[in-house]
């Protein structure tokens, strides 16, 4: 047993009965003894201490310590009990090197956030703000394609309906959110080809009221009912007067003639700020036209007693898509997404756009929670999406999955159709029919979003983001998105996020 030093020397003990100290327990005895020595020594009698205290595990062969007429005890070696061994193989990362960062960093294209995704392991290659919410722009219209799949349907129609009214002669024009119905004359398309007519709603009207009040009844009052939704909720505060003036889009109300176009055969033209008023004018020139002129005009809204006369049906949501996505239809957005709400029973207002698309995309199985969703079109700079988001379901998307299909053959092409067919030239031809992609214009922006089939033959998603104030004016903004785009499709699987 270690001996305190000469300063805390005390009287020693009486020795305890040998036949109470087996070798285990004189073994504690001198752990516990060097422990409180230790306690109470200054440090440099402590490492002392610790030497002296060493010796004790000599070898039995070595000479018992002076004093002690027992055999010092043989130390029992400790062995480390055996590593686990991982369950789970860890594979190295691949080292990328094909870098897009100095396009990337072009000053043109302002604040850039940006997501590029693999299609088949989900891996995030290029990563700029990925998971930050970013405004846009049009690249909403996939989002409201894919709700609009998910909630309606491919095949579901929109249908405007002619029933009768309160009083004789008083027959009741009944919105349903349908804005390809058309005014042009049989055997003519407007910008919506193969729409219904007002002239076929007319002239069923007129035989189905005729059929019921005598041959010689006629329809003296038509009631305009355009209550599908709120019809005051019509125009968002966060979007520009001027979308209306310039002709991109109409006043969201269920009951309005060819987008409220001036031209129904123009894809951009001046829309009005009565949409109902008109589409009552136009109906009662249809009914002039197929024999029942003089109507008086009002608006109102069907009763529960109120019996069906006629009905003309929208194209399928599938063709509606296929109309919007190209070149970016604003109103068919604005129309979809107030159905889309009312077809989840939550009103069709404005304000529930948000949840009807959370709960709409959330069957995708990609995360909906960082979602800010104001509109179906993409124009309000409220709107806020990652760009990881964005991606991940273009992978989708580009997969054709459940009825997304319909989405990616609606996508503009590189160099060949919609809002792309004029873009990817010079060097970045090379990427002419190998991205299909939504684009997206803001004030303060571009966006573009949607696939690419690489030249080594990987299929990647992507979303990219450019904006400061006034870059909306930028075609140089617009061309270095395609450059990145066109970079990314030669880099393929070796794109770096460096």
């Amino acid at each position: 047993m270690t001996q305190p030093s000469d300063d805390d020397a005390a009287p020693a003990p009486a020795r305890p009965s040998r036949s109470l100290l087996t070798p285990g327990r004189r073994r504690a005895l001198v752990v516990t003894a060097a422990v409180l020595g230790a306690l109470a020594l200054p440090a440099g009698a402590l490492f002392a201490g610790a030497a002296v205290g060493a010796r004790e595990l000599a070898p039995a062969s070595a000479p018992a310590p002076t004093g002690s007429s027992t055999p010092a005890p043989t130390p029992t070696a400790v062995v480390d009990p055996p590593r686990t061994a991982p369950t789970v193989a860890v594979e190295s990362s691949r080292l990328r090197t094909c870098s897009i960062q100095s396009l990337a960093s072009d000053p043109v294209l302002g604040s850039f956030s940006a997501a590029v995704v693999d299609a088949a392991t989900g891996e995030l290659l290029f990563d700029r703000g990925a998971d930050e919410p970013v405004r846009t722009g049009s690249v909403m219209k996939t989002l409201t394609a894919a709700a609009a799949l998910a909630v309606l349907g491919p095949d579901y129609q929109l249908v405007t309906r002619t029933v009768t009214g309160e009083t004789p002669g008083s027959v009741v024009l009944v919105g349903g959110g349908d804005a390809t119905l058309s005014r042009t004359a049989p055997g003519q398309e407007s910008v919506y080809p193969g729409a219904p007519k007002l002239a076929d709603l007319a002239a069923q009207t007129i035989a189905a009221y005729r059929a019921a009040n005598g041959a010689d009844a006629v329809i003296t009052e038509l009631v305009l009912d355009a209550g599908y939704w709120n019809p005051d909720d019509r125009w968002h505060p966060s979007w520009d007067r001027g979308e209306q003036t310039q002709g991109w889009l109409s006043e969201v109300v269920a009951l309005q003639v060819d987008g409220d176009r001036n031209d129904p055969r123009a894809v951009q033209s001046s829309r009005s700020t009565d949409p109902v008023g008109r589409a009552g004018q136009w109906f009662a020139e249809a009914l002039a036209a197929a024999g029942n002129p003089g109507v008086s005009i009002r608006q109102g809204s069907a009763t529960g007693e109120a019996a069906p006369l006629a009905e003309v049906r929208s194209q399928p949501v599938r063709t509606l898509i296929g109309q919007m996505v190209p070149f970016s239809d604003n109103t068919l957005a604005e129309m979809l997404a107030r159905v889309i709400s009312l077809q989840q029973g939550l009103g069709g207002s404005a304000a529930s756009i948000d949840d009807a698309y959370a709960q709409a995309l959330a069957g995708y199985g990609i995360p909906v929670d960082r979602l800010t969703i104001i509109d179906g079109s993409g124009l309000s700079d409220l709107n806020a999406v990652p760009p990881v988001y964005a991606a991940q379901l273009a992978v989708k998307v580009d997969a054709g999955e459940g009825a997304l299909g319909v989405v990616r053959d609606a996508w503009p092409i590189a160099g060949q159709t919609g809002t792309l067919t004029n873009r990817y030239t010079g060097d970045n031809a090379a990427a002419r029919g190998a991205v299909r992609a939504k684009t997206g214009l803001l004030a303060d922006g571009h966006m573009l979003s949607g696939s690419i089939r690489a030249e080594d033959g990987t299929q990647l998603a992507f979303f990219f983001s450019a904006t400061a104030p006034g870059l909306g004016e930028s075609n140089g903004t617009r061309v270095q998105l395609d450059t990145l785009a066109t970079a990314v499709f030669r880099c393929g699987d070796n794109l770096s996020t460096l």
